[in-house]
């Protein structure tokens, strides 16, 4: 398995996010091609060294720009920073899309979109803490270029790759280069891993999204919607829907995976045998379909076939959206955005994993995490020619039985 001290940063074919073309793990490579200078030192650029991280009143630097699942993810390190720095002032920059998911952080004294202007004015500070969790070039030539008295994560090499500041940091950088470690060896979460990166304790911080008044709005829509059509349904049943525990269970079936990785998305059959069993099981519970553009030819496909389901609509912003996650009591996702909203507000989810790794991500004991059987999982890739693939294998009776279990779990 690879080796940090292994790797070949002056090589024409290394990355710096992921194995190059060849898949082999730098020692002994056939293809290996220097560039010029030929020497790579160690990996490690001349940057100041990596501070203790105690005590107070310092400025620190979040880089996390995307993707915004992991920008989400990545909130579980502020606990733990301000823990050892109590008066610690954060910055975080950030691509313009993400801005809401860290709009309300009361963690965050300082939020800043990721464009010219923005990276020019940060270069005009000196900082105590740089924290960078990216490796597109734009942000570690950031993180380099910036004056601090310590640096973790991250750092460009003399080509402009991705090596990394300090030693804690060379697993994550291993994790992305090595498809043996990625998806055979790897145990760590997410959280654990950007924690150990920078040197902090894990002790298992949650995500953390604040609700605006928009989501909250939203939320309240939500609500009403579904108060409605629980009145309607009630009339001429016996049983009364009178308070907050008597009220139907709300489950959000979110139809969409992003589109980045298409293989993660779990097919409409899928869906419909999930809906058939909750329809047969829990008839009770109120369904409602999650989405956004992307899902909106078929979220309408299940909305004509079920006319009980609740369309939530697929032209909520992201703030709105969260309003949306927040008016639901369990959530069924594939690994998307929508499942890391879910989880950051504290909902039971049902988690679908196919071509992506189950590992890296922390239910935090709310939810299950339904895996496929398929050898080849996860494999990442973008596009695959298997027959059927392993979300296509994915049979909606086991998420059913996984939702089954959440509602007992949530006194539903």
């Amino acid at each position: 398995m690879l080796r940090f001290e292994d790797i070949r940063f002056d090589c024409s074919l290394y990355n710096g996010y992921k194995p190059c073309k060849y898949g082999n793990e730098c020692l002994d490579c056939p293809h290996y091609s220097p560039l010029m200078p030929p020497d790579a030192q160690s990996g490690f650029p001349q940057r100041p060294g990596v501070l203790p991280l105690r005590g107070d009143g310092f400025n620190v630097l979040i880089i996390k720009t995307g993707a915004m699942g992991d920008v989400l993810r990545t909130t579980s390190l502020l606990a733990p920073l301000k823990r050892a720095h109590p008066d610690a002032s954060v910055t975080w920059i950030t691509e313009a899309a993400a801005l809401p998911l860290l709009r309300n952080n009361p963690f965050i004294d300082e939020l800043l979109p990721f464009n010219p202007e923005q990276v020019k004015s940060l270069q005009g500070n000196r900082w105590n803490l740089v924290m960078n969790y990216e490796k597109d070039r734009a942000q570690l030539s950031l993180a380099g270029d910036l004056e601090s008295d310590a640096k973790v994560g991250f750092a460009p090499t003399l080509w402009g790759a991705s090596t990394v500041f300090n030693p804690e940091a060379q697993y994550g950088l291993l994790l992305g280069l090595s498809d043996e470690l990625k998806f055979r060896v790897n145990t760590k979460s997410y959280p654990q891993i950007i924690a150990e990166m920078a040197g902090l304790p894990w002790v298992r911080d949650p995500y953390i999204l604040r609700l605006g008044a928009e989501a909250e709005r939203r939320c309240a829509e939500i609500e009403e919607l579904c108060a409605n059509a629980a009145a309607l349904q009630s009339v001429g049943d016996s049983s009364e829907i009178d308070s907050v525990s008597q009220r139907p269970a709300r489950i959000g079936l979110n139809t969409g995976c992003g589109s980045v990785f298409r293989t993660k998305q779990w097919p409409i059959d899928g869906w419909m045998e999930l809906i058939d069993f909750l329809k047969e099981n829990a008839p009770r519970a109120q369904l409602l379909l999650l989405g956004g553009p992307a899902e909106e030819e078929m979220n309408q496909r299940l909305a004509a076939r079920y006319t009980s389901l609740l369309t939530t609509g697929s032209d909520n912003s992201l703030e709105e959206f969260f309003g949306v996650v927040q008016a639901c009591d369990l959530v069924v996702s594939s690994d998307s955005l929508a499942m890391h909203i879910a989880v950051a507000l504290e909902k039971w989810v049902g988690a679908i994993f196919g071509s992506t790794s189950a590992v890296e991500v922390d239910l935090f004991n709310r939810g299950e995490k339904i895996i496929t059987d398929f050898a080849c999982s996860p494999c990442y890739l973008k596009v695959c020619d298997k027959t059927p693939t392993c979300m296509e294998a994915m049979r909606g009776s086991l998420l059913g039985e996984a939702v089954m279990r959440g509602l007992a779990a949530n006194g539903g």
